[in-house]
């Protein structure tokens, strides 16, 4: 996922306070924050920084005493049952961990993945003051609520960090030193945060390799328990540490990954969204190792790695498929709707938070899928806008497939597909005998079809005014009502919806309910179009490679490579993968393609050709476009590996390994 980085071998980064002599006290730069709202000269650690924004975007003043209260014993109860494995996964490592807390007179803290603690060990004195600060159970310890802080900051960064003394936001929390690390679920979902607390006065230079290596083993035990039927794969680039602490897993369906860890993803040199997306072939040359041996493996790449297979193959669960057909053509009387249309319902889909590899996942719209799935599980609707091509289907997946709903039914409805005298029916179904004609069975309708899963109403926008009011009936009440008389039933469902219109206008133009609007757009995911992407260079280079490109020998030439770069791309993702993929059906293997294999419109944006014989005209690898990229953007940033990092959307583990280390 650009996403949370796989685990970096060589251990974790602990971020720590600026200690050049000559530099200004944390007093005198917390003072230039306030007044000019920005830093220069990595006054403070970028993660720092940035927090420090978001807090002041809040709202949040540096002096101010925030007041935060534990929730009801009641709803923390309901929080423990929620987060069951984790606490489990996590007890043997807390307490491992409370003993180095009682001697640095500290404690260890785990939170679900909302921030809230939900258990606390270690040193009774410093606990005493930790609950001065709220730092008890119950208590939500999220950005929002308490600052920039190391438990909220790893939530929000989705990493490992460091928060020393007067690093936190509220000028009352600058007793503390704490680092945290996120738990990362075998499927790249955040599970909750491991944290390690203590007197900002006290140094503890190993608190954060203790800290990562007990992640690192919660996050093998929640493996374990949810591939344990499947076959797993033990990796190391050694093999005297396979069965050791730093190995990585991988689970695969098939011959598709369906789960690892991040150690795991660290070795294959993959991030999340190779789940679900890339298999076996793709991943090594050759087949498995034999079961029980530790056989030697070579990557698609060329290095040299060590593995053994636990488990059996297990042949990939079957996913209904999915068929689309055209809107069939309508008599002019009323007739009983008919089935074939554009709606698919789709169940028992394995879960995954990548379900489609046409899209490269950016780290802004990973979070936004966190986000957004936390208000999904808790019944907010999601409102997802963007042009046409962006993906919002895509992200809708997603959505379902991150969330706790995610073994129930996601029914996908086009409102603007539906027929306008069909829609009705079609969407809240009706009784037998509504409808003449020579079907006479009753419908449930989809509203009923989706309960329990999620509901996906795409191009919302379009929907009829007159039946807009219905939806909304339905959606305050949670029941829905049959044409043709019956009782109202309830329903329960999750629902997201999306339109490429602009929905606040609409609202202004009369042409879409006001009361509607704030009721499905609880929470908006804007999804940005592909034109003006600094990183686009970035977006088609791994868009090629994952289909295959660089696999089949395929090359595109440099100033093909410019004219799609150039083009703007009006249908964005969608017009882009497909130009691709036509791009490699017309390639023979090992050929380089010229500007003259792309479409008219797309070629005008093409420079023209070098002359034959200038190097520039020599194929270009998409690997030196990737490293060309990247190190555009270390220069533009001044060296500064995270601030390029974070201008190519891309980790910045990954631009050091890639730029820095040479590894693809």
């Amino acid at each position: 996922m650009s996403t949370l980085p796989p685990l970096r071998r060589e251990g974790p980064t602990t971020i720590l306070p600026n200690r050049n002599a000559a530099a200004p006290s944390m007093t005198s730069i917390r003072r230039r924050f306030l007044t000019r709202g920005f830093l220069e000269d990595d006054l403070v650690p970028a993660p720092i920084l940035r927090s420090w924004q978001r807090c002041a975007a809040l709202g949040l003043r540096m002096d101010m005493r925030p007041t935060v209260e534990p929730i009801g014993r009641a709803d923390l109860r309901e929080r423990h049952d929620r987060a069951e494995r984790l606490r489990l996964a996590a007890s043997g490592e807390m307490r491992l961990l409370r003993h180095a807390a009682v001697g640095a007179g500290a404690i260890v803290v785990l939170t679900d993945d909302d921030g809230v603690v939900l258990d606390r060990l270690g040193d009774d004195g410093f606990a005493e003051k930790a609950a001065r600060v709220a730092l008890r159970p119950g208590v939500a310890w999220r950005e929002d609520a308490t600052g920039t802080n190391a438990i909220g900051t790893a939530l929000a960064e989705r990493r490992e960090i460091t928060v020393f003394g007067a690093e936190h936001f509220f000028e009352n929390n600058r007793f503390l030193s704490c680092t945290a690390a996120p738990v990362i679920d075998p499927r790249g979902v955040t599970a909750g945060v491991l944290d390690l607390t203590g007197p900002a006065d006290v140094r503890s230079p190993h608190a954060a390799a203790l800290l990562w290596r007990a992640v690192g083993a919660i996050e093998k035990r929640l493996f374990a328990d949810a591939f344990a039927d499947r076959e797993v794969m033990q990796i190391h680039d050694d093999p005297d540490e396979i069965d050791g602490p730093g190995e990585g897993l991988l689970a695969f369906e098939g011959d598709r990954l369906v789960g690892a860890t991040r150690a795991g993803l660290a070795f294959i040199g993959r991030d999340w969204d190779a789940l679900s997306a890339v298999s076996w072939p793709g991943l090594f040359d050759g087949g498995r190792p034999r079961g029980g041996a530790v056989d030697r493996l070579i990557s698609t790449d060329g290095r040299t790695l060590w593995a053994r297979r636990r488990g059996t193959p297990v042949a990939p669960r079957r996913v209904t498929p999915r068929v689309e057909t055209p809107r069939p053509l309508l008599p002019t009387v009323p007739v009983e709707p008919s089935p074939p249309l554009p709606v698919k319902v789709e169940a028992e889909t394995p879960p995954s938070v990548r379900p489609d590899a046409t899209i490269v996942w950016d780290e802004g719209r990973s979070r936004a899928l966190i986000r957004a799935t936390r208000l999904l599980d808790a019944e907010v609707p999601v409102l997802i806008q963007g042009e046409t091509g962006t993906g919002k289907e895509v992200f809708a997946r997603a959505l379902h497939a991150a969330s706790t709903r995610r073994d129930r039914r996601f029914v996908a409805v086009n409102c603007a597909a539906l027929p306008e005298s069909l829609i009705e029916a079609e969407l809240f179904g009706y009784e037998e005998g509504a409808f003449t004609g020579a079907r006479k069975k009753g419908s449930k309708g989809l509203l009923r079809e989706a309960d329990g899963g999620v509901l996906f109403l795409d191009e919302i926008g379009d929907m009829p005014i007159g039946l807009q009011a219905r939806l909304l009936r339905a959606l305050q009440e949670r029941e829905v009502m049959p044409l043709g008389g019956g009782r109202a039933i309830p329903v329960d469902f999750a629902l997201v919806c999306a339109s490429h219109r602009d929905l606040p206008e609409a609202v202004e133009r009369k042409e879409f309910r006001q009361d509607l609007y704030f009721r499905v757009a609880q929470y908006t995911v804007a999804l940005d179009p592909l034109r003006g992407r600094p990183d686009l260079a970035e977006i088609i280079a791994t868009s090629w490679a994952r289909m295959g490109g660089e696999a089949r020998g395929v090359r595109l030439a440099p100033e093909t490579l410019a004219a799609l770069v150039a083009h703007d791309w009006p249908g964005n993702w969608r017009q882009l993968t497909a130009t691709l993929r036509t791009l490699l059906v017309l390639a023979e293997p090992g050929e380089t393609l010229a500007v003259d294999a792309l479409s008219v419109d797309i070629r005008r944006g093409a420079a023209p050709p070098t002359a034959k014989g200038d190097a520039a005209a020599e194929p270009c690898r998409l690997e030196d476009l990737r490293r060309a990229t990247m190190a555009a953007a270390l220069e533009a940033c001044g060296g500064n590996v995270t601030r390029a990092a974070a201008r190519l959307g891309v980790h910045r583990s990954t631009l050091y390994r890639r730029l820095v280390s040479g590894q693809g």
